[in-house]
């Protein structure tokens, strides 16, 4: 048996996965009504929150943020001890940490986990899961949590799964961002958004071009400006700007941009790649 609290969409997604692959999943959630489509396929419906985690010895959270679980966990705190609580939900990787602390402190096992996929693709060949936490937890529940997608285990700093779930969406909700952004340039001139579309996927594609030398120079800390500086390129991220005022379109995301050369600059790379703006992102910079 396995215990699964909150029924969104993906939580939904996760249970019928583990029914259609014979495991019995006792559900909760507090608004009631979203269990009944899966009790209706074979869950079973916990009257409590104590009652689910009791229910069961692996507990998988599918929640709006970790706030959520102590809200939760909370009204079951004395049926925490020897339970395995897997926590799907998005959160900061300092809460994260907080949250492990919680379950350890009364009894319990936490291993945090970001699922890569939306709800439809649960379960799917496409779908993959990080998971950070103690190794000998993770392992033992491999083969079913494997269910919900591929398991990706990045370590026993259990802040690493949400790290690297919110690096993804770091890079996923920046991209349609400046897609909607490049649209509404395009769309000041009259322009369909549909005639840009094929040149905006062309631009994404070929973004995987240039990944694999950013990231040997970003590990390198050596990044030669022969083929695009930050000078240059800077002068580009300016012109977006200035084309963005001039078409009244929202300056928020370009001149954010703008800054990151403006200040590279500044700190004397003008001459280097533009994979030097990693030195004025990055947490230690001086």
């Amino acid at each position: 048996m396995i215990t699964l609290i909150g029924l969104g969409p993906m939580g939904q997604a996760m249970v019928r996965v583990l029914l259609e692959n014979g495991h019995g999943v006792t559900v909760w959630n507090r608004t009631a009504a979203r269990a009944d489509d899966v009790v209706a396929a074979g869950a079973v419906r916990a009257a409590t929150p104590a009652d689910a985690v009791a229910a069961s010895d692996l507990v998988l959270l599918s929640l709006t943020d970790y706030a959520a679980m102590y809200d939760i966990l909370g009204k079951a705190e004395d049926a925490l001890a020897g339970k395995v609580i897997v926590n799907l939900s998005s959160d900061t990787p300092e809460k994260t940490r907080e949250a492990a602390d919680w379950v350890k402190a009364r009894g319990g096992q936490f291993i945090a986990g970001g699922v890569m996929v939306p709800a439809e693709l649960v379960g799917k060949d496409e779908a993959y899961v990080f998971y950070s936490g103690p190794a000998d937890v993770f392992e033992k529940h491999r083969e079913t949590l494997a269910l919900i997608g591929r398991p990706d285990f990045l370590g026993e700093d259990v802040r690493l799964a949400q790290l690297f779930y919110q690096a993804q969406l770091d890079i996923f909700l920046t991209s349609l961002s400046v897609f909607l952004h490049a649209s509404a340039l395009v769309r000041s001139a009259g322009v369909p958004a549909q005639k840009f579309l094929p040149y905006a996927k062309d631009n994404f594609t070929m973004m995987d071009f240039y990944l694999d030398a950013a990231v040997e120079q970003i590990e390198n800390g050596e990044h030669p400006g022969d083929d695009a500086n930050v000078t240059m390129m800077g002068a580009t991220a300016d012109h977006i700007v200035q084309a963005s005022r001039d078409a009244g379109v929202d300056l928020a995301l370009p001149e954010a941009v703008k800054s990151h050369y403006d200040r590279a600059i500044a700190a004397g790379h003008g001459r280097s790649s533009w994979t030097s703006l990693f030195e004025i992102i990055k947490a230690d910079r001086k």
